[in-house]
């Protein structure tokens, strides 16, 4: 018989679980690749099974479809960003310090999951049809969230005199049409590059945001 707890599941159990998630895991990696290289529509579950090594069997015990598929690596990333920017803020630094360090991490969580990057870029300007508004459901809390972390810190930057005046959900949203654009560029994301392949290096950024965003140098 296999060993309980009292507090939990068996080991056996535990292992399956494990397995499980691993499985899932791979398979989410694959199709994040493969949307990311030929596009939502192009991209098929057999392309996918193929590179995450699983059977196209396999791929729909734990997704639906590829519908499914696609909305489930939004939430697996969206969630992954969400939590390591609560962490990031939660650390107390100087406001415009903070901010460089937002962008930073936010530019970085995109080369680190460079094929999300280039999907996350890519699926922006596609027309993805009834997949679209399941996709913008699961962007906008997120999304929203992220606003309103990012006000809260441009309104903390303005009250120790660091972050200029200003209506703080403009800056807010200016901040991130900024890190966007960079993000759209950055050649670790976008194409064949590495990191130091950029146009514009981060420090070349940080003057960007600084100029744009601080009021100490401003005269």
């Amino acid at each position: 018989m296999p060993r309980t707890s009292k507090d939990g599941p068996s080991l056996r159990e535990q292992r399956r679980r494990q397995h499980q998630e691993l499985s899932r895991t791979q398979i989410l990696d694959g199709a994040e690749e493969v949307f990311a290289r030929k596009g939502f529509h192009e991209a098929t579950i057999k392309e996918i099974a193929t590179l995450a090594e699983y059977s196209v069997g396999a791929v729909y015990s734990f997704f639906e479809n590829k519908d499914d598929l696609f909305v489930q690596i939004y939430l697996r990333r969206g969630g992954e960003f969400m939590k390591g920017m609560r962490s990031l803020l939660a650390v107390a630094r100087k406001p415009m310090e903070q901010l460089l360090e937002l962008a930073d991490f936010q530019i970085g969580f995109f080369r680190e999951h460079a094929n999300f990057g280039r999907l996350f870029l890519r699926a922006s300007g596609v027309t993805l049809g009834d997949l679209e508004s399941k996709i913008d459901h699961v962007v906008a809390d997120n999304y929203d969230e992220a606003m309103a972390l990012q006000a809260k810190l441009f309104r903390e930057g303005q009250e120790s005199a660091e972050i200029r005046d200003g209506d703080i959900n403009v800056l807010a949203a200016m901040f991130s049409g900024l890190v966007s654009a960079y993000q759209s560029t950055d050649p670790a994301v976008v194409g064949n590059g590495a990191v130091g392949d950029e146009a514009m290096s981060l420090d070349e950024f940080h003057e960007i945001l600084d100029g744009a965003f601080g009021k100490a140098r401003r005269r």
